[in-house]
């Protein structure tokens, strides 16, 4: 099927993009990383005619050859021809919009054996992995430049956002005040969108070692050895299977995000933190002594404590994840204990320790006349001693290093980081000061980050649940019989009236549902988890699909039920949080807080929780629900009557950002997106979901994890106290602003929801013309594809749902609906004065400007050529046309409104690395693309009575590796 006439044709592709034979393969980089689709991320061009990108263009060469010398040896010189044909014939049908090219790529791709096609998927899937590795490693590179050259601080930087602070008149003690009271907190999450096995993350980290190793002085025999290693570890890849044959457990999902503190968190997180005091320093001329006790950024995560619609989550999986949890920072405190042994040998016999030193020595289990003058080697022994015993209490069980004696257990992390402070104090003051610098500065700041449980594991589960288990529990007590059919107010009034109960509803002589005792398991489980592990092991409650009040009271008294919330004390352990997700829900959030924090009994429980709530906000589900710009649009309405209603009652608001990893779903570059959030919202306090396969594209590079770190602190910091109250020209601007948001906003509703819930057929046109059933195959995370087993769209999840449009190259969610909504708006008035309003709104308003830049960026990565193709898998011609055509004529609506408002027909105008990047990644892209159409093709041609080719098969699930891997924000 080819485009329908006058619709649907890709924007003009510039001429002569960067064509490099697969040999020499061209960078795929999606850039997703470090926020580089943000164009204040990037490093400056050099001046004169230096070409910044020669490095990357040679790495991209070195990593091509290899490849190629790999597949001739694995595959043959036969599979390598085919590869070069198939490349060159997508670069000529990209370039030229070629229809012989098309015709002759169809040709090809159809001739090919099952063999051949696996090997081919394999190959451009390698290719924009490697080529990954290779702009990682310019970035970082370019970075080094940029701050080797002195230049200034770069305005998504700490330095920028403190240097316009302290131009803005905020004095050094009012940042260091709002640094101690923060907590900016990524939380993980293991959504089905991370396609990458941890075998091949793992390969290809050694391969970006091996690769920024190239950039250091080496010997010709050096060179040659690690260009030895390089090609036998992409031999390894070639050699690895890419894709999981069994699904993912919770466990898998656990330990692969493990990986990441290894890599990057344990040490870059605090790391994050000397860099923001030295900044600190450096712009206000005096140390900050003020943040010793600082933890404001922490780290949060969802693995294994969220069960809403996974069933494999439950009490014991709760556990396993705190366990490893803890084993992993016990192992990394008793390596750095074990290092600091080896490296702090002051003797006394030259110079002097502190009294609390010499009593920590004593203490240790170690009395060998060896090291009878060397206090803090003796002192680390015991601290090593304390550590393990106190790891074997916590469920490790496998301590390599063996302690010298017996010590006891430290009763809580405090203890633990209190012994290192003695150890740094006594250096401070006996002219050891520098010797601190290297290792144990670092460590007493990441026990004070992460405890003895590493991260904040957050429950979650849908309101619909705790009903179900409250109304047994209410017949069961012979409260109520019907709980499920009172009314809101009937609900409130008897969860009011039974919170003020002393007793119980459960009873053990009871028999309950499966349901309920897992449900009343967990939550007993989360109470000893508190007790073992600490408090800020789990601290939070969140509620999918808040809808009323009541879903609020249910988790409280469920708390009661289980100890989590004691009425006498006024108390809950784990907040209860709302998750407003549906546009509709959206729209009632403020009116439900407000009525939530007037009732007597949670306005005690906020008052313990230091006059602080938090409300989470869903980015993927209002975005399904609703479209991307009406989503956008009802979350900053949100947000700002959120602020108010919080205001009124005196209570701190914090909020928690459900994003995902493509701009439909959240997405974008975290530094704009929290910078454009409404004043008032950003107060420090903010959390922030990374999933999937953004984890691995922002924190598998510890330089760049590093960066990305600091991101999130440099806009909080901004976002929070940067003056902005008092600018009534702005006031003046939104007052005309946001009238005209709203309007939009009810247009392009109409329009998304007119095609997605309100077209017959539509549903088995999405069904048809993207891979989302094959998807829904792959074993990319312990949770289904949908939350009901039905084909309907309101059951599917959002991430796969995303996911599936990413594939097929439309990424429909990030921009439907917008080309209606603009262009039916600018007919229904002065075009010339709206248009002009348009315009300055992308100017002054950050909201506008961030959503129209996220757009751009999701056009500019869009191709309806490919989506063609993808259409062409509809057996139904008439509903392929029908729908086909209005997707295409609102994506060129949307493409000419973004061009009038902008004033430019480029896309990425304003961001020319990724503009390149995308130019010349997308050649090399593009025949995954057309290999997964012509193998699903293949697949859905079998008869029922046929045997599924597992080689098919697996070629689709190949190909959806590869293209999500070439895209890095799919999920």
């Amino acid at each position: 099927m080819g485009l329908p006439a006058g619709h649907g044709k890709p924007p003009a592709r510039p001429a002569g993009p960067l064509v490099i034979p697969i040999r020499c393969i061209c960078s795929f980089n999606n850039s997703t990383m470090v926020d580089m689709d943000n164009p204040a991320a990037l490093s400056p061009q050099p001046p004169g005619n230096v070409d910044k990108d020669a490095p990357l263009k040679e790495d991209i060469r070195l990593l091509g050859r290899l490849l190629g010398d790999v597949l001739r040896d694995q595959e043959g010189e036969a599979v390598f021809d085919i590869v070069e044909t198939i490349r060159q014939t997508a670069v000529r049908f990209r370039r030229e919009d070629d229809e012989q090219a098309g015709t002759e790529l169809k040709t090809l791709l159809a001739k090919l054996s099952r063999e051949e096609t696996n090997s081919v998927v394999r190959a451009f899937s390698y290719f924009s992995h490697l080529a990954n590795i290779a702009e990682d490693q310019h970035h970082i590179r370019r970075r080094r430049a940029h701050l080797l050259a002195g230049s200034k601080p770069q305005p998504s930087s700490v330095a920028y956002a403190l240097t316009r602070l302290k131009d803005a008149g905020v004095a050094q003690d009012t940042v260091e005040g709002f640094l101690r009271e923060a907590l900016i907190a990524p939380v993980l999450t293991a959504h089905p969108t991370e396609v990458q096995r941890k075998s091949t993350l793992d390969a290809e980290h050694d391969i970006a070692r091996l690769l920024a190793e190239r950039d250091l002085p080496l010997t010709p025999k050096e060179r040659a050895r690690n260009l030895q290693l390089l090609q036998a570890r992409i031999a390894t890849l070639w050699q690895t299977r890419m894709l999981r044959y069994e699904k993912l457990t919770v466990a898998d999902e656990i330990e692969n995000a493990l990986s990441y503190y290894r890599t990057t968190f344990l040490r870059e997180l605090p790391a994050v933190y000397d860099d923001v005091e030295e900044e600190i320093a450096a712009q206000y001329g005096n140390a900050a002594d003020g943040l010793d006790d600082a933890a404001y950024m922490q780290m949060g995560s969802w693995i294994g404590g969220d069960r809403d619609g996974n069933p494999n989550v439950n009490a014991a999986t709760m556990q396993r994840a705190l366990v490893r949890h803890s084993t992993t920072i016990f192992d990394f405190y008793l390596d750095e204990v074990h290092a600091l042994g080896a490296e702090l040998s002051p003797s006394t016999l030259l110079v002097s320790a502190s009294p609390a030193l010499l009593a920590l020595a004593d203490a240790s289990p170690d009395h060998s006349p060896h090291r009878s003058d060397e206090p803090y080697r003796r002192a680390l022994i015991g601290v090593y001693a304390r550590l393990a015993s106190t790891a074997r209490e916590l469920g490790a069980t496998n301590i390599l290093r063996k302690e010298v004696g017996h010590a006891d257990a430290y009763r809580d992390a405090s203890e633990f980081r209190a012994e290192l402070q003695v150890l740094a104090d006594s250096l401070n003051e006996n002219h050891g000061a520098i010797l601190a610098v290297p290792r144990l500065n670092g460590l007493v700041r990441a026990a004070r980050i992460f405890g003895f449980h590493l991260a904040s594991l957050d429950m979650r589960q849908s309101s619909d649940v705790h009903e179900k288990v409250l109304a047994e529990l209410f017949a069961r007590a012979g409260v109520e019989g019907d709980y499920a059919a009172l009314s809101e107010d009937a609900k409130v009034r008897l969860l009011l009236d039974e919170l003020a109960q002393p007793r119980l509803l459960y009873t053990p002589y009871e028999s309950y549902s499966d349901i309920t005792n897992s449900e009343l398991q967990i939550l007993r489980t989360a109470r000893e988890i508190r007790k073992r592990y600490g408090t800020r092991a789990i601290r939070n409650y969140i509620i999918s699909h808040t809808e009323e009040v009541s879903d609020l009271l249910e988790v409280l008294l469920l708390q009661k039920e289980t100890g989590l919330f004691r009425p006498s004390e006024k108390k809950s352990d784990a907040m209860v949080i709302p998750l407003f997700e549906t546009i509709p829900d959206l729209q009632r959030a403020a009116e439900i807080m407000g009525t939530w924090m007037a009732l007597p009994i949670v306005a005690d429980v906020i008052e313990h929780q230091g006059r602080l709530q938090e409300v989470m906000l869903g980015y993927s589900d209002s975005n399904k629900d609703g479209g991307f710009l009406t989503s956008n649009w009802e979350l900053y309405q949100a947000e700002l009557k959120l602020v108010k209603v919080f205001a009124d009652a005196n209570v701190k608001l914090r909020l928690f950002h459900g994003r995902g990893g493509t701009v439909g779903r959240g997405g974008g570059p975290s530094y704009d997106a929290i910078l454009a959030q409404p004043p008032g919202t950003v107060n420090g306090q903010i959390r922030l979901t990374e999933q999937g396969e953004i984890i691995s594209s922002k924190f598998s590079n510890p330089e760049i994890g590093r960066r990305n770190l600091e991101l999130l602190v440099a806009a909080t910091l901004e976002a929070g106290l940067m003056p902005h109250g008092a600018d009534r020209e702005q006031i003046e601007r939104l007052s005309r602003f946001e009238p005209v948001m709203a309007e939009l906003s009810q247009r392009a509703y109409k329009a998304y929801r007119d095609l997605v819930y309100e077209t017959p057929g539509f549903t088995d046109y999405f069904f048809a013309a993207t891979p989302i059933a094959e998807i829904a195959e792959l074993n990319l995370g312990s949770r289904p594809a949908s939350r009901k087993s039905t084909r309907r769209i309101e059951d599917l999840r959002a991430i796969p749902w995303g996911f599936s449009w990413g594939q097929c190259r439309l990424l429909l969610p990030g921009w439907f609906g917008f080309g209606a909504a603009v262009s039916g708006w600018l007919a229904e008035g002065d075009r010339d004065q709206r248009l002009a309003l348009l315009r300055e709104m992308a100017q002054h308003w950050p909201f506008f400007a961030t959503l129209l830049s996220n757009m751009d960026m999701v056009l500019a990565k869009s191709d309806l050529a490919i989506a063609s193709r993808y259409a062409e898998l509809v057996p139904d011609a008439d509903l392929r046309e029908r729908i086909f055509k209005r997707i295409a004529a609102e994506y060129a609506e949307t493409l000419h409104c973004l061009t009038l408002v902008t004033g430019t027909e480029e896309r990425l105008v304003n961001n020319p690395l990724l503009a390149r990047s995308i130019q010349n990644r997308f050649a090399y892209l593009d025949p995954l693309n057309h290999l997964q159409v012509e193998l699903i093709q293949r697949h859905r041609a079998l008869s029922a009575e046929e045997e599924v080719d597992e080689r098919v098969h697996r070629g689709i699930h190949l190909s959806i590796n590869g293209v999500a891997a070439g895209l890095r924000n799919t999920g």
